[in-house]
């Protein structure tokens, strides 16, 4: 079977792995005889990785890389690289190469041999991670798909293969938030596993927070693809009217029975009452706030990404003809 594999690689300040990850890229690529293309897709990055990945397209046709004229985030970065690959399938994957290059080969397999448009590759074992992060990862997971309206994989991340009519499906969608994940069960297809142990970060630090950033893409997740924290909120308002209802029948009842001095409640009570009822408001202002804030970005229909450059081996060419 012949086709084309772009392998797609969202960026920023990574320039101590270009060269590592496209060493075990390539010689899987090239063991197996796929014709491919690496397509690294970078948010301008303050440090030399720009650089680096343009002295390896010089030595190798088969990448390319995507600027943006800002940055946009690794979700905008690697839809970007998703919308912009040429081939018939494409793998999406980090650089840091906790995702193994060499899990790619039976990526392809499943993809040819069992006619999955989606391989993903599900996590046994988190090496190298914060156990804070794998402790909002668990509950994440486990949350959107108890609240979901789609069923996410446990243990998953971006690191997967998929068909060329998934891509165009995924065109298709006009959100902006961009988390893949959610995306890619939603439009559904033929899915399949493939299990494995992930390494820990070859060099440097990750680019988001443990806590913070897993935390913002498990909220993420529940907001896009779920109602359900809404209804519970209006219930649970519900439940909180009924309460306070019957505490205000209670004191005046009491107050009509002239024992209104004895129904007071000490003063302690009465304020973590408050703060209670206080927290309750501004925590459904708050998730409020979160869809609002969705449909708020929604209806603006900014680009998701703005690219700055295509840069390939001809326009390197050019641009030294040009000096």
């Amino acid at each position: 079977m012949d086709f084309l594999l772009s392998v797609v690689v969202p960026v920023y300040k990574e320039e101590a792995n270009i060269v590592p990850f496209l060493e075990r890229t390539i010689k899987v690529m090239e063991e197996n005889g796929y014709r491919y293309e690496i397509l690294f897709c970078l948010d301008p990055s303050p440090d030399n990785t720009y650089d680096v990945i343009c002295d390896q397209i010089k030595n190798n046709p088969n990448i390319r890389l995507i600027s943006f004229s800002r940055r946009f985030g690794q979700p905008s970065a690697t839809l970007a690289g998703i919308f912009e690959c040429k081939g018939d399938a494409c793998i999406v994957t980090d650089v840091d190469l906790q995702d193994p290059p060499e899990l790619m080969k039976e990526m392809v397999d499943r993809w040819i041999n069992n006619g999955s448009d989606v391989v993903y590759a599900q996590r046994k074992s988190r090496e190298g991670e914060h156990l804070i992060k794998k402790a909002v990862a668990y509950l994440g997971y486990h949350v959107i798909n108890k609240l979901g309206e789609v069923r996410i994989p446990v243990n998953t991340g971006d690191f997967r293969l998929m068909d060329r009519k998934v891509i165009e499906a995924l065109r298709e969608s006009k959100e902006r938030h961009g988390f893949l994940r959610g995306m890619v069960a939603y439009v559904g297809f033929k899915q399949e596993a493939i299990p494995f142990d992930r390494d820990k970060r070859l060099s440097g630090k990750g680019n988001y927070n443990p806590f913070f950033g897993s935390l913002y893409i498990g909220l993420n997740g529940i907001i896009c693809y779920s109602k359900k924290p809404l209804q519970y909120v209006t219930i649970l308002g519900m439940m909180l009217f009924i309460i306070g209802s019957l505490s205000m029948l209670y004191y005046l009842i009491w107050a009509l029975l002239g024992l209104f001095s004895i129904a007071i409640p000490h003063m302690p009570f009465a304020v973590a009452l408050t703060l209670f009822f206080g927290g309750m408001n501004f925590l459904t202002l708050g998730l409020m706030g979160e869809y609002i804030g969705r449909i708020y970005d929604e209806v603006r229909e900014r680009q998701r990404y703005i690219i700055d450059e295509i840069v390939d081996q001809d326009v390197l060419t050019r641009r030294n003809e040009d000096r």
